[in-house]
């Protein structure tokens, strides 16, 4: 009897424990990590723009989350074989058999298509345009043509991480602007030091599956030299809002703070070569960008 009563009382508990765990393995999908920055970016921008209402900043940030989370999926669903191999990626939920492969490429061209329906309803075309761009940048040229074969792919497919900005000024305004398009320069320069400094900390099992990022094909020498190189570059781009009268004095104060220490940061992991500098390094990287970007915002504002 009381084992019979067990049975009755776990049985409906089943159900809500699966239901978590394919709501957790789908959001997984939409690589809600990354995301995190996308959409500061996306809400800063808009901030930066204008005075923009709480609703079209909510819609803006749903359909960027759609569009990004649908490149998230498909991107799951394409590398599905080489996340299977690497231990940090065996248990997404595709390798895992958790979610069909099938299941989550529909998933992800369903969001796609959702975001560019709702942002051109509610926001307007030029803002779904570059959301949908986007995706299709980071699905194709990323994901499917670069990838695997160019150490250059986290260069050039870079730019789709980079189109939030253009989606947030576009929202606001209906149009871009010189400024827009440095805001976009600068996510672009930054993302391939921010990127190198995490492969370095990655590069054996991108060796063994063979996906050739600069560690695994040019060495960490020449890895460590481009991160110096593109984070002087980037040092460099971010003077430009300021050069062309869109950034102030606030701006361009911590626009140089926030450089310099990027630099220094980077001439260690030069000289240094070990793995607690390029993990300085990766984690320094994401609070840069989010200090400038909230940096532009106060500019703007105060």
């Amino acid at each position: 009897m009381a084992a019979t009563r067990a049975t009755t009382v776990d049985a409906p508990l089943a159900a809500p424990s699966a239901a978590r765990q394919l709501l957790s393995d789908y959001t997984e999908l939409t690589k809600p990590k990354v995301q995190s920055l996308l959409l500061l970016t996306t809400v800063t921008t808009m901030l930066v723009a204008g005075s923009p209402s709480i609703g079209l900043i909510l819609l803006t940030c749903l359909g960027g989350y759609l569009a990004a989370g649908g490149a998230g999926a498909v991107n799951h669903w394409y590398d599905r074989d080489i996340d299977l191999a690497m231990a940090r990626t065996a248990n997404r939920p595709i390798p895992s058999g958790r979610v069909s492969p099938r299941a989550a490429l529909t998933f992800g061209i369903v969001l796609a298509v959702a975001s560019f329906v709702l942002m051109s309803l509610t926001i307007n075309l030029l803002a779904a345009s570059l959301s949908f761009s986007g995706f299709l940048g980071y699905v194709f040229v990323y994901t499917v043509w670069l990838k695997r074969r160019t150490p250059q792919n986290i260069v050039i497919g870079g730019a789709a991480g980079a189109v939030p900005p253009l989606v947030g000024w576009a929202a606001v305004e209906g149009s871009l602007s010189g400024t827009a398009i440095y805001l976009f320069a600068i996510v672009f320069f930054w993302t391939p030091p921010h990127f190198w400094a995490l492969s370095l900390l990655m590069k054996e099992e991108y060796a063994k599956v063979g996906v050739p990022m600069l560690p695994t094909v040019r060495g960490e020498a020449e890895t460590r030299r481009q991160i110096l190189l593109y984070t002087v570059l980037l040092y460099a781009v971010t003077q430009l809002p300021y050069c062309a009268g869109g950034m102030g004095e606030i701006y361009l104060a911590s626009s140089l703070a926030l450089g310099g220490l990027f630099i220094v940061g980077a001439v260690r992991l030069y000289r240094r070569a070990d793995r607690q500098a390029a993990l300085k390094l990766y984690l320094f990287s994401l609070a840069y960008l989010a200090l400038l970007f909230a940096a532009m915002v106060a500019d703007a504002k105060l």
